[in-house]
């Protein structure tokens, strides 16, 4: 098929995203080209225009969901084709690629990242979806980042090996989620009721989401909005080792760790990039650690981000793609849900899904936009 040499995307316009005609992305050696049936967000994309990461003009947006229309050079043939319906995960307004981002009518994705939609994909024509299995084009594209950020945090910064239901856990204590409603919270909770990585889940949350956490495989639900939700957690489980902070701001990442172990060696997993010096003084622990990690890293290559470069990590490229590889079967048999959905229409609706987020205007749901 012969393709436009322009198309529309959300870009950067000062401190709004807009949506503007612009050139087709490049394709880069073993990428595919998509043409987009659905976009996701994340607070990311926000993020990515008020910390002036990324820059004027380019394209916002992470998560992806469409069909193959070209394939790039060394992309293995014999997997993707033209017609194929894959998903994945971009990096939206980026300093070395600022041409290709989720939010536009083509996306260059890269094909070892590619998950692939569930056989006779489509877009289901609902404005809302409750959560279940991974059938149609939106449920496809709330994943790319929530689930593969959850597989890696789990897996490779957190130690857990990917097997599927083992009767014993991995580690012989509980992991704490902070924030488990969140987008990245509900695959975290599945994900880690799979592996059976701990003896407990326990996490953080409204009290009106409980009822879903806990299908999930949540085992203990504590409501944030209580005063005194650290003393509670506290007091239930004193030695918690491992902890994720779903939410990564700078409130969370104090509360969280707070909740550490006093005595044991602990890991606080956050998902921007606070370190110790971000924790007040007086409440620093000589064994906690604070680590993070952040999927644009599995790109494979040096990603200049805000002031700063994150280095090349070739393993943790790997520990992504052994992740997606692993997973993607599992989609399709109905194994890990997709959360409840909202959705809004076209480039325009991608505008204000960003807005959405960063006013704090969803909860427990994943924002998607359709694209005809």
């Amino acid at each position: 098929m012969s393709l436009p040499t322009t198309m529309n995307a959300v870009v950067i316009s000062g401190d709004v995203p807009v949506v503007k005609q612009v050139s087709l992305p490049p394709l880069e050696d073993g990428h595919v080209l998509l043409k987009t049936k659905a976009i996701a967000g994340n607070p990311t994309d926000w993020k990515h225009i008020a910390f002036k990461i990324g820059p004027q003009g380019s394209i916002l947006g992470c998560d992806v969901a469409g069909e193959i229309v070209k394939l790039g050079e060394n992309v293995d043939s014999k997997e993707f084709h033209v017609g194929d319906s894959v998903f994945g995960f971009v990096h939206g307004a980026s300093v070395r690629l600022p041409t290709n981002g989720a939010f536009a009518e083509y996306v260059a994705l890269d094909s070892k990242l590619a998950y692939h939609c569930p056989p006779n994909c489509g877009l289901s024509g609902q404005e809302t979806l409750p959560e279940g299995p991974v059938t149609n084009y939106e449920g496809c594209v709330t994943l790319p980042v929530s689930l593969t950020t959850a597989g890696v945090a789990l897996t490779h910064n957190l130690g857990n090996k990917l097997e599927w239901e083992p009767t014993q856990p991995q580690h012989n204590f509980p992991i704490l989620l902070w924030g488990g409603a969140t987008a990245i919270g509900q695959p975290l909770i599945q994900l880690a009721k799979k592996l059976h990585g701990y003896t407990k889940i326990i996490v953080v949350a409204s009290k009106k989401h409980e009822k879903q956490l806990k299908e999930y495989g949540a085992d203990d639900l504590f409501d944030y909005h209580d005063a005194d939700v650290i003393e509670q957690i506290k007091a239930k489980y004193p030695n918690i080792q491992q902890l994720i902070d779903c939410v990564s701001n700078k409130e969370t990442i104090q509360q969280v760790y707070k909740c550490a172990s006093d005595k044991e060696p602990a890991t606080v997993l956050q998902l921007v990039t606070y370190t110790i010096k971000d924790i007040k003084p007086e409440d620093r622990k000589d064994n906690v650690e604070i680590t993070g990690t952040l999927l644009y890293v599995a790109a494979g290559h040096d990603v200049p981000f805000g002031s700063f470069v994150l280095p090349k990590d070739l393993v943790y490229r790997q520990h992504t793609r052994d992740f997606i590889k692993f997973i993607n079967p599992k989609l399709f048999s109905g194994e890990i849900h997709h959360i409840p959905i909202k959705v809004y229409k076209g480039l325009e609706g991608a505008v204000q899904i960003t807005d959405d987020i960063k006013n704090n205007r969803n909860s427990g749901e994943k924002l998607v936009a359709v694209l005809n």
